[in-house]
């Protein structure tokens, strides 16, 4: 638990063990209020803790069998082709082992994936075969959440790889796949994998047999959120708001120097904080710009 996103120069805070954890977790069972429908979880850096997470959504899923857990398996990523874990290495075969067998959908990058199934990925296919791995060990949601790969769209996109297995009314496995090419954002954003899978959360609960749809709404409210981001830091309004510039967060530069960084001023991290209130319309109703392909 932190003060601030790591991205800011200077943040206080602590990393909670498993015993805090389940101490936390007791006075939510002490007054008969852990019960839950869906659990979703993502950067963890204690060892620990993440075995009581595990422990802890085994219980609950118990209690009830149709709880869908939701990991975001935070691990690392790559940069300039190379990838490089940011959490203790000691994470992955926890993860390995005990998390993604009990998740119901799991959101890696695809350094992620590799590291979670112990292969590489140079192509489209080797994408699909990791996700089937993926798969076998547990989830039936797979979304490879950003990826290296070339897109047929140039160099400026990058590519988002989905897969689903559902069970047919006649008992028969059903696999769907989806490709979106998004193109890139010249930004840094902090805490961007925890609204795409808290979208992703959302939109297939709306969406449990459409994996196209629930990553088009995803993959969409997140595009608008990032560009209103960008614009407010930048102090020249909102794109595609639904809302006037003041209803949006988007003021005179005067009035908030330290929020906006102004036109050919990079913005900070702090000034990069997502507009997630001003967005609200956009989250609960994003119109699609961002199409998936079904492969």
């Amino acid at each position: 638990m932190v003060s601030l996103p790591l991205g800011y120069a200077h943040w206080k805070g602590q990393v909670l063990n498993s015993d805090e954890l389940q101490e936390l977790y007791e006075g939510l069972k002490l007054n008969n209020v852990n019960k839950y429908d869906y659990v979703l979880t993502g950067y963890t850096r204690d060892k620990s803790f993440l075995a009581m997470v595990v422990d802890i959504v085994r219980e609950l899923k118990q209690q009830n069998p149709r709880l869908v857990y939701v990991c975001d398996p935070v691990l690392g990523d790559k940069w300039d082709g190379e990838g490089s874990m940011y959490v203790p290495e000691d994470l992955l075969p926890v993860y390995k082992e005990k998390v993604v067998p009990v998740a119901d959908i799991i959101t890696p990058n695809q350094f992620e994936a590799e590291l979670l199934s112990g292969r590489k990925i140079h192509s489209q296919e080797e994408a699909l075969a990791v996700m089937d791995m993926l798969h076998s060990m547990g989830p039936d949601t797979v979304v490879i959440t950003s990826s290296n790969l070339p897109s047929p769209r140039g160099s400026d996109y990058l590519i988002v790889l989905g897969s689903q297995r559902r069970r047919s009314p006649d008992g028969c496995t059903v696999m769907e796949r989806i490709r979106m090419d998004i193109r890139k954002v010249d930004a840094v954003f902090v805490g961007t994998g925890d609204l795409f899978a808290a979208m992703l959360l959302a939109w297939t609960h709306k969406h449990p047999s459409n994996l196209k749809v629930a990553c088009e709404k995803t993959v969409s409210a997140m595009h608008h959120v990032l560009q209103r981001t960008i614009q407010c830091a930048k102090g020249v309004g909102a794109v595609g708001s639904g809302g006037s510039p003041s209803e949006l967060g988007a003021q005179d530069s005067s009035a908030r120097p330290a929020a906006q960084a102004g036109e050919g001023v990079r913005p900070s991290p702090m000034q990069l904080e997502l507009r997630m209130v001003q967005s609200k319309r956009d989250i609960e109703e994003p119109e699609i710009v961002v199409q998936a392909v079904e492969l």
